[in-house]
């Protein structure tokens, strides 16, 4: 291998390409582009250079200045279905290469730490065009080092990659160099380029800044790929802010200059996200994995499917602002005054309300925006309002136990981010924000940057300027998936009934809010006028299309009990709390029990339904899942040889039955007991959850749902992507209940279709309903009909996921011919034991598995929001499930 250059602190030194073992604190750079890589050994970095251009020559910075793409590109814009573009993160780092280290992390975790994933993409980079190494020579001192560093790397030749930075700017011979961001549009066309490849860096502080003859031109230039890659390419760029507050941090007093220059006119305009940094790129201390964790949440988030008004599922309101949910208001100056209060808070709510206008940074941004810097002290208001958001989650996040699934990259999930409701209140609305003017447009500017942290849920009162509220919603439905809460309070003055609800509809914001909010006043509570709000919410609902949760609250204490009305997304106090955030609040634990009382909340029955079931996890599960969010709910288990006897009994009949889970083998035969299927459970032919739900008459009616498929779905489109490629199969062993769901699944994945059974009858009557073709045997023998070898050489098509529904006690094995390339996802639904002889075999090959175990907490998470009406412990689920699946030591 040719021999390049790398740069570390300034020095510069030949080295052979080196190959990333694992992701650690030691980065390199890919220069226009060069391979970013870490060894697991660590200490090394190492960059090998491949400039590209349109015609695969380097560019020199003098041709980059102001460098325009090329006619052909198309104007793009960042969407966020389907995307498979490279991430961009862009910034100034300090000394702890913040921006290259981040790079590498979330460029491992976005495919789920794979090593072998990540050797085959670096494969394909250097086969891409303008791949080549180029050699060049450097002083003796430096070869010498870069010797010692040469002979390691090649021990580590054989070491798998883990992950890949992409970095815009480069430094040889002939002085710096930028990318040509021509070339990324390329590699993204001809798919070399994607989300999992690698991820683009642009750090206006790389070692070929320090050289003050090419500044200007090199932030002219790397300013021109920015705005490029955004505008034109539409990629999802990320700013991250690093700004150390000690002195010795590394970033020297002219890239702090520098970073004051661009900030606004670069980093800010040509990026959607924001993630802050101060001094953990450089701290001895375990706070680098809250910062590494914090954009896996944010890039999370943003690849969400965006927030449909009026929807249902992930990441919409109907869940997130659900049924018996609350958030937090926190009222103090700083942040960390909350410390001592955050883990019991967080046994309570649901979310935490961010009250960015009762923020010390909050008066020191208006100060400085009205250019009374004096009073600011050299700080960053802006920086720190975002940074205090951060330190709010990492202080949530060892206790977030209520906090709903975030679906991340491959096989990823993140389950301790509390969502945050990310508030500015204005001083006419209950807060302390001024509204005049001024304040307003200052107020929309701290929204927008709430939507650069990627906040969960943005309040968004209703009253404002509408061209202000415009480009702020259009903003949020264009590039970002924060939940919308519109809001309006009346403060000090009663309205009607019908001002009450023209309130509601003004706060749908002309259909684009996705939860409504309105606070009203009453000045007495003679006739029950502490319930108008809760009333109004009602009627409002009634009028405009689609549905969307509708929160209603009275001011003060006579308002206490509109508290305990509200049904959804309440806010709260709490009892460790040495003040309330406004008077008449209630904590959620008083809440619930005025909700027990009245009767809101009755304390509902759940069970499994089967027979043999000792061995069921379930009650465990949901049990758990019903005592983390303060239901009052049980769920046991209902074991009988028919289902008749279950229907007739007392669980099925008590009026507070709830819905119950069905197994085996009962998932047929109580299909004729429930009063309507859904389209999954008529299609798979089984019902494994019945819910019950009340019409308008208050009659009970009972519907039949199936999850399974939902258990099989999941795990699966989180590791698959969502792009499918022609030829790309699903083989399902097993012709029963759940083989039926897995074809179900596999369908809606865009998979085609292999079944095989050993009763050939079984396959034929799944791919006669669900479609694609029976095996006759699994041998490969392309000559042999109907074999899986001859299917497949066929069609062209290769196994690209197995699903075993088969028993454990078959102790079936894959054909090591399946097994002999490409490697494909191996799921089995046995949940014990952990290990079956499938599983043991393909993990030996180095196949990505699914174990039933995850099959079990997803479709447990789906069964739990059915019958609750709110976001899923999934945390919780899933430890529970674990902690009983898991083997132990005699196992």
């Amino acid at each position: 291998m040719e021999m390049r250059r790398y740069i570390r602190g300034g020095v510069m030194a030949p080295l052979n390409l080196c190959v990333i073992a694992m992701m650690v604190s030691a980065v390199t750079s890919f220069v226009t582009p060069t391979l970013s890589t870490s060894v697991i050994s660590g200490g090394v970095v190492a960059e090998s250079s491949r400039s590209y251009t349109k015609s695969g020559v380097t560019t020199p910075l003098s041709a980059t200045v102001d460098a325009e793409v090329e006619s052909s590109s198309k104007k793009s814009s960042f969407k966020f279905d389907n995307y498979d573009k490279p991430i961009v993160l862009l910034g100034l780092s300090s000394e702890g290469n913040e921006l290259q280290r981040l790079a590498l992390s979330l460029s491992a975790s976005l495919v789920g730490n794979n090593p072998q994933t990540m050797q085959s993409t670096l494969d394909k980079l250097e086969r891409s065009q303008g791949a080549l190494l180029v050699a060049e020579d450097d002083d003796d001192e430096d070869n010498e080092d870069a010797a010692a560093e040469s002979k390691a790397s090649d021990e580590q030749q054989q070491q798998q990659v883990a992950g890949i930075s992409l970095s815009a700017v480069g430094l040889d011979e002939e002085g710096p160099f930028v990318l040509d961001a021509g070339l990324i549009g390329e590699l993204i066309r001809e798919k070399t380029l994607s989300l999992t490849s690698g991820v683009v860096v642009l750090d206006f502080n790389h070692p070929a800044f320090h050289n003050k003859e090419f500044e200007v031109d090199l932030i002219r230039a790397l300013s021109s790929v920015a705005k490029q890659l955004y505008e034109e390419l539409g990629l999802l760029s990320v700013y991250v802010n690093v700004q150390p507050d000690d002195a010795d941090s590394g970033m020297s007093d002219k890239a702090k200059e520098r970073k004051d220059m661009i900030e606004k006119d670069v980093l800010i305009p040509f990026s959607d996200y924001e993630i802050c940094v101060k001094n953990e790129g450089t701290a001895d201390d375990s706070s680098w994995d809250n910062i590494e964790w914090e954009l896996q949440r944010m890039i999370g988030r943003a690849l969400l499917a965006p927030p449909v008004v009026g929807g249902t599922g992930t990441n919409s309101a109907d869940l997130m602002m659900g049924l018996n949910t609350f958030f937090l208001s926190l009222s103090f100056p700083h942040v960390e005054d909350a410390s001592p209060y955050i883990e019991q808070m967080c046994l309570d709510v649901d979310s935490m309300e961010y009250r960015v206008d009762l923020l010390q940074a909050a008066k020191d941004y208006l100060a400085k925006a009205s250019g009374d810097d004096d009073s600011c002290n050299d700080k960053d208001p802006r920086f720190d309002i975002l940074y205090q958001q951060q330190r709010l989650r990492f202080m949530c996040r060892p206790n977030a136990q209520r906090a709903p699934a975030l679906p991340f990259a491959g096989s990823g999930i993140i389950d301790d981010a509390l969502p945050i409701v990310y508030t500015v209140r204005t001083a006419h609305q209950a807060g302390t924000w001024p509204d005049d003017e001024e304040g307003i447009k200052h107020m929309f500017d701290l929204l927008e940057l709430g939507l650069r942290s990627g906040a969960e849920v943005l309040d968004v009162e209703s009253a404002w300027d509408a061209k202000l509220t415009d480009k702020l919603m259009k903003r949020a439905k264009d590039r970002h998936t924060s939940l919308i809460l519109g809001s309006h309070h009346v403060v000090g003055e009663e309205v009607s009934m019908d001002e009450a609800i023209e309130l509601y509809r003004q706060c749908r914001m002309d259909g684009r809010a996705h939860g409504a909010k309105v606070v009203l006043s009453i000045n007495g509570n003679d006739n029950d006028e502490d319930q108008l709000a809760y009333k109004a919410s009602i009627a409002a609902a009634k009028m405009d299309k689609p549905e969307i949760p509708n929160i209603g609250l009275i001011l003060g204490e006579d308002g206490s009990y509109s508290r305990i009305l509200n049904p959804r997304f309440t806010p709260v106090t709490h009892e460790t709390l040495p003040f309330k955030a406004a008077p008449g609040q209630l904590t959620a634990a008083e809440i619930m029990a005025g909700r027990l009382l009245t009767g809101q909340v009755p304390t509902e029955r759940y069970a499994i339904l089967g027979h043999n079931i000792a061995y069921s996890v379930s009650p465990q599960m949901q049990g758990s899942a019903f005592a983390a969010v303060k239901l009052p709910h049980t769920y046991t288990r209902a074991d009988v040889e028919t289902v008749e006897e279950f229907v007739e009994g007392p669980i099925w009949n008590d009026d507070n039955f709830g819905g119950c889970s069905v197994t085996i083998p009962h998932k047929a035969n109580i299909i004729p007991h429930v009063d309507v299927l859904t389209d999954a459970a008529k299609e798979i032919g089984s019902v494994n959850t019945v819910i019950v739900k009340k019409d308008k008459k208050g009659t009970r009616v009972l519907i039949g749902d199936n999850t399974d498929w939902k258990g099989i779905y999941n795990p699966l489109r989180r590791r698959i992507g969502d792009e499918i490629k022609s030829g790309s199969y699903a083989l399902i062993l097993g012709g029963g209940g759940t083989a039926r769901a897995a074809a179900y699944a596999a369908t809606k994945l865009g998979l085609d279709r292999i079944y095989y059974n050993r009763t050939p009858e079984k396959a034929q009557d799944l791919a006669t309903e669900f479609g694609g073709s029976v095996a006759s045997s699994l041998s490969d023998d392309a000559d042999t009909k109907n074999s899986l070898g001859a299917i497949l050489a066929e069609n062209q098509g290769n196994v690209q996921v197995v699903i075993s529904t088969l028993p454990a006690a078959a102790e079936f094995e894959l054909p090591e011919w399946i097994l002999s390339s490409a490697l494909p996802i191996v799921f089995d639904v046995n949940y014990k034991p952990y290990n079956t002889a499938l599983l043991l075999q393909t993990t030996a090959k180095g196949c990505d598995v699914v174990r039933g175990s995850e099959m079990l907490w997803e479709q447990g998470v789906g069964q739990f929001e059915l019958w609750t009406g709110r976001t899923a412990p999934y945390g919780v689920m899933k430890k529970v499930v674990l902690e009983n699946c898991l083997p132990t030591e005699a196992d």
